[in-house]
């Protein structure tokens, strides 16, 4: 099944969807363009997000492969709904997408296995992880200006229960900007599943309900620009639409 968050006329609803149209709890049906989006899990919690997790995406950027997961952390100021706008600082000179497949905790997780991390997700969603290369100190070590940006991760729009994802190491993953397809790869092509993933950092640390794991992106990512809609979209989850706008707050140099 499928939920999304909404806010429509001064309230926030957990809606599904029935015949292309969004459900409220009352029974009244909306059209999507009706509301505003929210994150369909609220960021609050600790959100994972992993660098170079995919053999094409690796194999693009001429690196090796990791030997463990290279994973950093986000701030909630970071994400928006479907539909939602992202700011591009207008100094900025690469700024990319990345089409992530998110994976949401349902239940505590410490020490979990590979065999038992299945049992401890909640759901997927699609996230899109900008990113601003002018900051880029290394691929190994995202830093802040890069990743943390306010408005620079769109997340959604539906959250989808993990049981009606029969295999979720074999989804197409697309990203379109202005309707022309730039991004199309599968998640098999990850090096450390979502089930790894769990196991990995449940070895050290606790996994609470509401945690997400943002898993990585495939080959792929180009440019983008003032005005662009872009649209990222996982198999059996669905599409995340999100349009780039300025904002004239100047890149602060390394120097």
């Amino acid at each position: 099944m499928k939920h999304a968050r909404i806010a429509y006329k001064g309230a926030v609803h957990i809606v599904s969807e029935r015949e292309g149209k969004l459900l409220l709890p009352d029974g009244r049906m909306l059209d999507e363009e009706e509301v505003v989006w929210l994150p369909p899990v609220n960021p609050g919690s600790t959100v994972f997000a992993l660098g170079l997790n995919y053999a094409d995406h690796v194999k693009e950027l001429d690196f090796t492969p990791p030997k463990d997961p290279l994973i950093f952390l986000k701030g909630p100021n970071t994400f928006i709904g479907h539909r939602g706008e992202t700011k591009r600082p207008i100094s900025a000179k690469y700024m990319h997408y990345e089409c992530e497949l998110a994976v949401v905790i349902g239940k505590t997780a410490r020490h979990v296995s590979r065999d038992q991390a299945k049992e401890h997700i909640a759901g997927y969603t699609v996230a899109n992880d900008y990113a601003i290369r002018d900051y880029l100190e290394n691929y190994y070590r995202p830093n802040l200006r890069v990743k943390n940006r306010d408005t620079c991760t769109p997340i959604g729009p539906w959250l989808v229960d993990a049981s009606d994802i029969d295999d979720p190491l074999n989804l197409t993953i697309r990203t379109y900007i202005n309707g022309e397809l730039k991004q199309n790869g599968n998640t098999r092509d990850m090096i450390f599943s979502p089930y790894y993933l769990i196991e990995y950092l449940s070895s050290f640390m606790t996994l609470n309900p509401g945690d997400i794991i943002l898993t990585g992106t495939p080959e792929g990512v180009e440019n983008t620009a003032i005005g662009d809609e872009v649209i990222t979209e996982i198999e059996g989850i669905g599409r995340l639409h999100n349009t780039i706008v300025s904002i004239d707050t100047p890149l602060i140099s390394n120097q």
